[in-house]
């Protein structure tokens, strides 16, 4: 259970930094791909509170892992060089967060496997 608790407080603070990083997007694009990107953030939290409750973990934890694979494709779209809506050292950062939360979901996802 400590573990369920870690991956909520980092998916936490990542949300936090995440939307430090939206601000700075383009107007254009703020009700676009940043709305997207909020909006994988926030089904990424939720997914995590209800695995967190619920007895039968797996479909729950698998649709974590499809969402978290959302999230990076849309961040890594929002620091492409044609777009260039997120600077590469943000785009770092964010990524390095979301590889602590991917490896901490595959010992989740291991540790309901057993």
């Amino acid at each position: 259970m400590q573990q369920d608790f870690k991956i909520l407080q980092k998916t936490y603070d990542m949300i936090l930094y995440g939307n430090i990083c939206l601000k700075q997007f383009p107007k254009s694009e703020r009700y676009a791909l940043a709305a997207d990107i909020k909006n994988s953030m926030y089904r990424l939290l939720q997914l995590i509170v209800r695995a967190n409750k619920k007895y039968y973990k797996k479909t729950t934890i698998e649709e974590i892992d499809i969402e978290l694979d959302v999230l990076r494709t849309l961040i890594r779209l929002a620091a492409d060089q044609q777009l260039k809506y997120l600077p590469i050292k943000k785009y770092e950062n964010w990524s390095k967060m979301l590889n602590e939360i991917g490896k901490m979901l595959g010992g989740w996802m291991k540790s309901i496997k057993q």
